[in-house]
């Protein structure tokens, strides 16, 4: 019997009841412990058991598929999924494959109805423990936000957070040019974009480094994290940190936002004019160009234009804007030419046809590559095992080479 084994965590490993290598101490010596078994595959994860989107858990899943073994074994069966639907799918395409699955500390039979009655009954439980910490946490998140506690994310500009108390605390190289944006923007006049270029010019960044951009001004403007807020889940809680501006000019600031439409609230949805939108490289920075517009005495024009000088400005990409209208029409009648032309598309399918010619047989030979690295492991480890010839026979026998 050969057996593979299958171990998760959710987080890193200090904070769990089950580390990966205790639960991979376990599972080697219960496949010791069993008469005709052999460890021969081992898969490890670490993330949610949540969702069955985790790496090694695909990686198990195909190998599983190519028969290269027989059973899958996990500590828990939570440690294989968390939610009742992956687990009737995680066992579906197991069962597609002929491998069984078994769990170390909950002996059932799943070729059994009891058995998989059973598997079924530990995944409900498994996904109630779940939802029930998920509860929890959220409920202790509520109540340290109702604290004026910091509840993760994405610290503000101009805060640190105190790792003792869990409070935003002013940061000492960017508190003092927190009330400056607000001044200019509600004294000065000048918009998010000018900002954006003023902060850049004057070597300031934000917190990841990045150049200042009209959108980073603008959460900014309209966090109220610094007239002494803390928002969480549609919640404003009051805070005991130090406030950065005061009341009145931060009501100023959100009277001239939604004055000059920048407001992202109070926006109509409505779907993109510019076909091409995200599709369009620049050449000069590798960003893709987003769709822009410009109002003149008369009429309105639209443009294509790179994201980084859209973003940051012409000093850090000097691409030209595109005529969004011009740009339009040329590629569609390009399209329109190219499907006119039928020869193309039956050259296009021969061309396919060879590729996947071509590939099948570049498949074929790491198959063996990987077959010959197997048997001399195995050679190594355990003695000669069946013959490269004979595992070959067996493997398109069983269908894998398709």
């Amino acid at each position: 019997m050969r057996v593979a084994t299958y171990t998760r965590i959710s987080t890193d490993e200090d904070h769990q009841p089950y580390s990966l290598e205790a639960q991979a101490e376990r599972l080697a010596a219960y496949v010791k412990s069993q008469e005709g078994w052999e460890l021969t595959r081992r898969f490890s994860d670490q993330a949610s058991g949540a969702t069955t989107e985790r790496p090694e858990l695909k990686r198990a899943l195909a190998e599983a598929r190519a028969r290269r073994f027989d059973l899958l074994l996990v500590y828990r069966v939570d440690r294989f999924s968390r939610s009742v639907r992956g687990l009737a799918q995680l066992l579906e395409d197991l069962d597609a494959a002929d491998v069984a699955f078994r769990s170390a500390t909950e002996p059932f039979d799943t070729t059994s109805a009891a058995g998989r009655m059973m598997v079924q009954m530990l995944g409900v439980f498994a996904e109630f423990e779940r939802a029930t910490i998920v509860d929890r946490v959220i409920a202790g998140m509520e109540r340290k936000a109702a604290r004026g506690g910091w509840c993760g994310g994405s610290r503000p500009f101009g805060y640190d957070v105190d790792p003792a108390t869990g409070y935003l605390t002013p940061k000492a190289d960017e508190a003092p040019l927190v009330p400056v944006i607000f001044d200019r923007y509600a004294h000065g006049r000048e918009g998010a974009r000018a900002l954006a270029v003023w902060l850049n010019e004057g070597g300031h960044r934000i917190k990841a480094g990045r150049p200042w951009s009209h959108t980073a001004v603008l959460t900014v403007l309209r966090n109220p994290v610094y007239v002494g807020k803390v928002f969480f889940r549609d919640t404003l809680h009051d805070g005991p940190h130090e406030h950065l501006v005061d009341g009145p000019l931060f009501d100023r600031v959100q009277a001239l936002l939604s004055e000059r439409g920048e407001d992202y609230s109070k926006r109509a949805s409505a779907t993109s004019p510019f076909l091409l939108a995200g599709l369009v490289v620049c050449a000069r920075c590798g960003k893709h160009f987003v769709g822009t517009s410009a109002v003149g005495n008369r009429y309105r024009y639209r443009y294509y234009t790179c994201f980084t000088r859209q973003r940051y400005g012409t000093k850090y990409c000097a691409a030209d804007r595109l005529p969004a209208e011009e740009l339009d029409a040329a590629v569609l009648d390009a399209l329109l030419r190219t499907y006119e032309r039928t020869d193309l598309f039956d050259k296009a399918v021969a061309a396919a046809k060879r590729r996947a010619r071509s590939e099948r047989a570049n498949h074929e030979q790491e198959l063996a590559v990987v077959d010959a690295g197997i048997e001399k492991a195995e050679d190594a480890i355990e003695g000669p095992p069946i013959s490269l010839a004979a595992r070959h026979t067996k493997v398109r026998r069983e269908g894998y080479a398709r």
